[in-house]
């Protein structure tokens, strides 16, 4: 019985390997289907109209360019990814939760407007956060596996209603590290 004890000991042992690695495979494949998604609109606000128009008559841009940039702890980017509007001016961007076998913390992640194609209302506004970036702090609807960050909207303007920076600039200001992006 020496031998079959050996051969049950062997297969055993075989049976635990194959075991762990199809956890591990089942792990590794849950890390990569977890995705948290970042949604929202682009409007284009005309000042030249009505305070009324100006307020409610916001229209969508299509082909806008909106991103998300993740930071790690150390404030290094460590993930980027950006989105097109479709035509009713609505972004949805989607985030792997892991990065080079890191988790990102979506608290570390802004949402910001990149650019706009149209050649009218192409200058980014902070109405809404859109210039500076939005910080995703709370998640909007969390259900099984995902995890949705819906965001106000953001806005461009025309060049005609963009009020330029007319503050003195700070003998600080030269300084980067004293600069925030975000």
């Amino acid at each position: 019985m020496g031998a079959a004890d050996t051969l049950l000991k062997i297969a055993t042992s075989v049976l635990v390997i194959l075991i762990s690695i199809s956890a591990a495979a089942a792990t590794a494949g849950d890390r990569k289907d977890a995705v948290f998604k970042v949604a929202g609109r682009v409007l284009c606000q005309d000042c030249g109209e009505g305070w009324n128009e100006w307020v409610n008559g916001a229209n969508p841009v299509k082909g806008c360019k909106v991103s998300v940039t993740c930071l790690d702890d150390r404030n290094r980017v460590v993930h980027y990814a950006s989105d097109l509007t479709d035509d009713a001016g609505d972004f949805e961007i989607t985030c792997n939760k892991y990065v080079n076998g890191k988790e990102l913390k979506p608290q570390n992640c802004f949402t910001r407007l990149v650019s706009s194609p149209d050649p009218i209302c192409n200058i980014a506004t902070n109405f809404g956060g859109g210039k500076s970036g939005v910080k995703l702090l709370r998640p909007t609807m969390v259900y099984r596996d995902m995890v949705k960050y819906m965001l106000g909207p953001f806005y461009y303007t025309t060049p005609m209603c963009d009020e330029p920076d007319t503050s003195a600039p700070d003998e600080d200001d030269s300084d980067d590290a004293n600069q925030s992006n975000y």
